[in-house]
């Protein structure tokens, strides 16, 4: 046996070395094939049959392969366990190949690389959710983030140090880090949720860097675009190389590449994004985060511009004024306001089907999707008042001018096209007088076959005879056996093509002459389409800039729109957003809890918070039971400060918020057992970030802070903190604590206010008011809490004697702790009594259980009301 690989198997091992580190899908017939380890590792992950097809070097070869036409559910599936996947596709009809020889193999090449930063299709991507493809360049001592959506053409870049690059992916999670190999961020793009890969240092190179964006962008300069330092070029170009590399030569439709101002947003790292659940829940899903709360868009580009805005709230005073101004406006004028839901709801997502034809991987559902989206930009447009704000009246500016190519759009396409091109039947009728022609002759072709059919009936004597088609065939006379000889005693015209069991086939030499017209018209008006889809997609492509900008409008007015359905259907409020240090807030909510409790007919205790205090540092020191409400307390807050920035109302009767330049949460902890960290490790790491890093309009919450190690080692440091901030950070803070000695820094520091959730005892209970109140919590019933959490009662009536021994101690001086554990025996604690014998039931307990109060009438009630007062009487 040869050890040769055959000339197919030659051709797979060449074209899978020249795609290193990716699963191979080698286009045979029908189907996507792999081969070897790549079959073995895909029939894992895809849960496919794995098989066998030949040997190589003796050895039978591992076999799987899925459908081509199921191929994007597989797809996704393999990009969301990490793989990277080579799509080869055969280059050429298999008849050409055979005209090369009979064991001539068909050309197949790669046209694509599909990994998790250049999706395109609608079945892989989350429509609502961008898809960012980021790279980080350092030259000498400077660093820039390059981040692109190739789906919606989005294309930026930031100086970003190297410590501002873990906050920066948090904010935008991307699917995939493109860094220098050996770069060592492997832990940094595992946090953020992104598959690092890593480049040649060439194509970080800031040289060819800026000839790959001319290039690109077919300018001379990039001077056009923006003033752009050295490492922000390298990592433009480096986003730019890969994407030639991954799409093979079609590179995706990007929009010119736009600087980000550094200190344009507010400042919020991984750990605050994660305990204040933004975007994403604590348990992973989005449900429960800010933004589904929120989340009232209609349309994908609005909600991908939601997420945008809670991720990055803005710093510029001018541009969150004129947000707020959009939506006062659309508050108050709630017609207006369902007018334009109603029509936004009929927009599809005209940046991705721009996409998707820039990259050739359109149909004509992605054309209609364009002139849908245009035509209803337009009478959006329409819709809103002369004397509109800025942001609308900008918005409804770039959604007309479009009238031309709606037109165009209007007159060659039909109301619902298919789905791919190569379907054909997109093209309206009249728009090309030559298709019109050919449809025709295709169309009529099958009356022609009709009457040529009872001609031959009559002909031959055979009523039962038809004209069939098939693809191996063609079109044939069919008859029953039985009609064999009188088929046959007509030679001149029935031409014998095949006999079956029960069925004879003839031809005929004007069968076989139009069979040959009617599919010519058939190629022809195919092509003829193919031609009109061409022609339309370089028209879209030629207005892409102004197709991108009405795009971006609608999303501007969809999420306007639906900040002011929040606001109206919430009762949210406008807040003052300035210059100053003040963060006052009267009756403030957390919108996410508020939600949930109003899907269980709950409501929710809104509470004041005032940290104004001028140039003096503003801090509130919190005190109370856990489980009062406290943590909630301090992320409301911080939440009606991402929601003023990002320009919307907020739930709070009144808010007046000075700009926040910074926001830091230290809330919860966990331990990090991968990096070696213990919850207290990752405690102190996280409260030295927001100590090192916070500014004077920094808002601060920190929840606990000390708790994870020793009672006095805890306090110590918890006290030190808060002196930190009052100090040396001078900015506005909420700080929560169990340690009560902490409320005496109120006396000794100025702008420091205690706060405490205030709580009553009733018969042992502890009862939750959620009411934030100025003073001090008097302690912690922390005992309490544990009973209704269910503790055994042997447990908790333990906890209660440990604790009186501590309090008694400690008022009365006693030296340590330990000294009065020791005075309490091990074994002291009583067993559970047993439960006291159940009372005879009363004469009231035995009425009770007989009552129905479903089946009560008015009268029946208040006649029960008097007969259970006697029997009151009766037991007493």
């Amino acid at each position: 046996m040869s050890d040769e690989p055959t000339p197919m198997m030659a051709q797979y091992l060449a074209i899978r070395d020249a795609n290193p580190g990716a699963l191979l899908f080698y286009r045979m017939g029908d189907f996507y094939e792999m081969f070897f380890d790549d079959a073995v590792a895909a029939a894992a992950a895809l849960d496919i049959a794995l098989t066998k097809r030949g040997t190589h070097a003796g050895q039978p070869i591992p076999m799987c392969g899925v459908p081509v036409h199921a191929a994007e559910s597989y797809l996704l599936t393999l990009i969301r366990k990490g793989f990277r996947v080579a799509i080869a596709e055969q280059m050429e009809d298999p008849a050409e190949a055979k005209k090369r020889g009979a064991k001539s193999v068909v050309a197949r090449d790669v046209v694509r690389l599909v990994t998790p930063g250049t999706l395109t299709e609608d079945a892989l991507l989350d429509a609502r959710r961008h898809n960012f493809l980021a790279a980080f360049a350092t030259v000498r001592d400077d660093s820039a983030l390059a981040w692109v959506d190739i789906s919606t053409g989005a294309f930026q870049v930031m100086p970003c140090a190297l410590p501002r690059l873990a906050p920066e992916l948090a904010r935008l999670s991307p699917r995939e880090l493109l860094a220098v190999d050996g770069s060592g961020l492997d832990d940094l793009a595992a946090e953020a949720g992104a598959a690092l890969t890593d480049c040649h240092a060439g194509s970080f190179d800031s040289a060819s860097a800026t000839r790959r964006l001319c290039s690109l962008y077919g300018v001379e300069t990039l001077d056009g675009f923006g003033n752009f330092e050295r490492a922000e070029l390298s990592a433009m170009g480096a986003i730019v190389d890969y994407l030639e590399l991954t799409q093979k030569g079609k590179l995706p439709l990007l929009r010119p590449p736009s600087k980000e101002r550094s200190g344009g947003t507010m400042q919020i790292d991984a750990s605050t994004r994660r305990n204040l659940e933004l975007t994403q829940a604590l348990s992973g899903g989005r449900e429960g985060s800010l933004l589904t709360a929120i989340d009232r868009t209609v349309t994908a580009g609005g909600a991908r511009l939601l997420e945008r805005r809670i991720s990055a709230p803005s710093r510029d005073l001018t541009l969150i004024h004129a947000r707020h101004d959009a939506v006062a406006q659309l508050a108050d004028d709630t017609r207006l306001a369902a007018d334009l839901r109603d029509a936004l709801s009929r927009v599809p997502d005209i940046d991705r089907a721009l996409s998707r034809l820039a990259l050739d991987r359109g149909g004509p559902r992605d054309l209609a999707a364009i002139r849908a989206g245009l035509t209803q930009g337009a009478a959006i447009a329409s819709r809103l008042p002369a004397n509109t704000v800025t942001v609308l009246s900008d918005a409804a500016a770039a959604l007309t001018g479009h009238d031309a190519l709606i037109d165009l759009l209007n007159d060659a396409l039909v109301a619902e096209p298919p789905l791919l091109a190569r379907d054909g039947g997109f093209v309206a009728e009249g728009h090309d007088p030559d298709l019109d022609e050919t449809r025709r002759l295709r169309d009529e072709g099958r009356g022609v076959i009709a009457g040529m059919q009872a001609d031959y009936a009559a002909q031959a004597g055979v009523p039962g005879l038809k004209i069939k088609h098939n693809n191996v065939l063609g079109y044939f006379i069919e008859t029953t056996a039985t009609h064999e000889e009188r088929m046959r005693a007509l030679p001149d015209t029935f031409i014998h093509r095949q006999t079956t069991a029960n069925q004879i086939r003839f031809t005929t030499v004007a069968l076989s002459e139009l069979e040959t017209r009617i599919l010519n018209a058939r190629d022809r008006a195919l092509e003829i389409e193919r031609g009109v889809f061409e022609r339309l997609r370089a028209a879209i492509l030629d207005a892409a800039p102004q197709v991108g900008q009405a795009a971006r409008a609608l999303a501007e007015i969809d999420l306007t729109a639906a900040f002011a359905d929040l606001a109206t259907g919430e009762n949210w409020s406008r807040p003052k957003v300035d210059e100053s240090r003040a963060f006052q807030i009267e009756g403030g909510r957390h919108p996410v809890v508020e939600r949930a409790l109003k899907r269980k007919s709950g409501s929710f205790v809104a509470n004041d918070c005032a940290l104004t205090t001028g140039d003096t540092p503003a801090i509130w020191l919190l005190t109370g039971p856990n489980m009062a409400g406290k943590s909630t307390f301090l992320r409301q807050n911080a939440l009606i400060a991402v929601l003023a920035q990002a320009g919307s109302f907020v739930p709070a009767r009144v808010a007046h918020i000075g700009l926040v330049s910074q926001l830091f949460s230290r809330v919860g902890a966990a331990d990090d057992l991968a990096r070696g960290r213990s919850t207290f490790m990752v405690e102190m790491v996280e409260t030295a970030a927001i100590l090192n890093q916070a500014d004077d309009h920094a808002l601060v919450i920190l929840d606990e802070i000390g708790r994870g190690t020793a009672t006095w080692d805890g306090l110590s440091i918890a006290w030190a903190v808060m002196e930190h901030l009052h100090a040396v950070n001078r900015c506005r803070a909420l700080f929560a604590t169990h340690y009560h000695e902490m409320t005496a820094l109120s006396a000794r520091l100025d702008g420091v206010e205690n706060a405490t959730v205030a709580v009553r005892e009733w018969e042992g209970d502890v009862i939750f008011l959620h009411e934030v109140r100025k003073g001090a919590a008097d302690r912690s019933y922390g005992v309490q809490v544990a009973r209704l959490a269910g503790l055994p009662a042997s447990v908790v009536d333990r906890a209660r004697e440990v604790l009186d021994a501590l309090e008694s101690g400690e008022r009365e001086g006693a030296a340590r702790p330990t000294a009065l554990i020791d005075d309490l025996p091990l074994f002291r604690a009583a067993p559970p009594a047993p439960a006291p014998a159940k009372a005879k039931d009363s004469a009231l307990d035995g009425r009770m259980k007989d009552i129905h109060p479903d089946s009560l009438s008015p009268r029946e009630a208040l006649d029960l009301i008097y007969e259970l007062k006697s029997l009151t009487r009766e037991d007493a």
